[in-house]
């Protein structure tokens, strides 16, 4: 491998493959280091694979403007090239009529983010076309869905690949020297290494704040702390009732408990909001018991013992678990060092914006 790239992308989780897609399709030269094995094996594979609206960020935040684009290209994206990206629409629903005035404020919300084709609908109107649901008034969201997050990025991949970026697998980075001319980057791995290259871009997910932290030239304060937030799933042993993605309203530093569809039609529950200090992926079969309380209060019919672990993700956080946060890309002007572009905290809707924050990632360059 050459020891001189004129680009370097840290980490090949979605948005790493969306960065290297994109600078390699305008003509630059780039290599994507990646500590797995292969692409995609963290939080871009761990997650509920829903494609969102853009519901619930404030106006005007990077997570609204990037998730509304983004979603909008995704889709696009998909239909090109006959991936499964499939509007199924959720219901966000108030349960009890104190909820409704919160459930009002997110459709105002959403429509000042630009979300098309919002609707308040009654109680009735809301179990008309899901029968089993409890609530008092819901918001249809008809241009949410689920997608088949592995075959995007693959296909990201494979683009990246064939306009001629380069990846290097088990190859973890240790450090990063900004000179006066672009950055000297140590890798660790099976064949530690020292290569060279102009521009670097940090989209290495749950360890970019530890890639800051070994950039040397990088003000700490220009790095924020780094916080660690699982999110636990559980799957319904049988059929699903519900043909839309169901949404409580949110709750502290997630969507809250919400019922989502895999492909092939599978209901499978979560996540909840897990501060943790040690990454882990193991789920407690024990937490069923809050996941069953809160669904009930959208499903009451939820049989008992219907709920089965099935597997568990970790948010990218840079503030505690019970907070939300918008997306932090930061390019030179905000640390003023030519080159370098870090992405921190890319957690929900980082998949469905993925298209879009890389072309913003991309534009700091510039």
């Amino acid at each position: 491998m050459a020891d001189h790239f004129e680009c370097v992308v840290v980490g090949a989780g979605v948005v790493g493959l969306a960065v290297a897609r994109c600078l390699a399709q305008s003509g630059r030269e780039v290599l994507v280091l990646e500590a797995a094995s292969t692409h995609g094996t963290g939080v871009s594979s761990r997650n509920s694979e829903v494609i969102h609206a853009g519901l619930y960020y404030p106006p005007g935040s990077l997570k609204a403007r990037l998730c509304v684009a983004g979603r909008r290209a995704l889709y696009d994206y998909c239909a090109a090239r006959g991936i499964a990206a499939v509007p199924c629409g959720k219901l966000v629903v108030a349960t009890e009529p104190a909820e409704e005035p919160a459930l009002a404020e997110l459709a105002a919300r959403a429509a000042r983010n630009g979300v098309e084709r919002l609707k308040i609908l009654s109680g009735p109107e809301a179990r008309a076309l899901e029968p089993s649901l409890h609530c008092t008034a819901a918001l249809l969201s008809p241009t949410t869905g689920i997608l088949d997050t592995h075959a995007f990025m693959l296909a990201l991949r494979g683009e990246a690949e064939a306009a001629g970026a380069v990846f290097a697998f088990r190859t973890a980075v240790t450090e990063v020297i900004c000179k006066n001319a672009g950055f000297a980057v140590g890798t660790g791995g099976e064949a530690p290494a020292r290569l060279h290259c102009d521009k670097l871009i940090n989209a290495a997910g749950l360890g970019a704040v530890a890639v800051a932290r070994a950039t040397s030239g990088l003000e700490p304060q220009n790095v924020p702390p780094a916080y660690l937030s699982k999110g636990n799933y559980f799957t319904l042993a049988g059929a699903s009732p519900f043909r839309h993605l169901i949404y409580p309203l949110p709750v502290g530093g997630g969507a809250g408990i919400h019922l989502t569809l895999d492909l092939a039609g599978q209901a499978r529950f979560g996540p909840d909001v897990e501060p943790i200090d040690d990454i882990g992926f193991a789920v407690d079969p024990r937490r069923a018991e809050n996941f069953q309380r809160a669904i009930r209060r959208y499903w009451p019919a939820l049989p008992d013992g219907a709920l089965l672990p099935a597997y568990a993700g970790i948010r990218p956080k840079i503030v505690p678990a019970d907070r939300m946060t918008d997306f932090v890309i930061q390019g030179p002007p905000a640390h003023g060092i030519p080159g370098l572009v870090n992405l921190f905290g890319i957690e929900s809707p980082g998949i469905t914006a993925s298209l879009a924050i890389a072309e913003h990632a991309v534009a700091l360059l510039a």
